[in-house]
This record gives structure tokens, sequence and C-alpha cells, in this order.
């Protein structure tokens, strides 16, 4: 199991702070995420051999907000 911190832009509501945990929980392989919208950040903990911080970068943007 890894951890990744991802920055998270364009969140403002409790509204965002769900569609970003949706899209992330949403990936194969992620087993939990936490949202936080004061810091505009994403903590994720999955499974690297079923996901990649790159998939859980995708899956942010998709979502319709920034990742990095």
């Amino acid at each position: 199991m890894e951890q990744v911190t991802i920055k998270v832009g364009g969140m403002s509501c409790q509204g965002c702070v769900k569609g970003v945990s949706a899209a992330l929980q949403a990936v194969a392989g992620v087993t939990a995420v936490s949202v936080d919208l004061g810091a505009g950040e994403a903590r994720v903990d999955f499974d690297p051999q079923q996901a990649t911080v790159a998939s859980l970068n995708q899956a942010v943007e998709d979502a319709g907000f920034e990742a990095g």
C-alpha cells in the first residue's frame, strides 16, 4: 500500500470535495481518500499494482479539477 498527497486546484465548496473524493474512489486499487478543501489537497491510499499517481491525477482532472 502507498500513500500520495495530490494538490487539487479549483475546489471551492463541499460539493467539490465530494466530487474529487468520488472520482478518486472510483479508481481501481484506491482504498482510502481524504480531501482537505482548505489545504487544496487530497491524500490517497492505494495499491501501486492497481493504480498509479498518474491515474489518480487523471481522475481528478476528468472530474473537472486541476491536479499536480
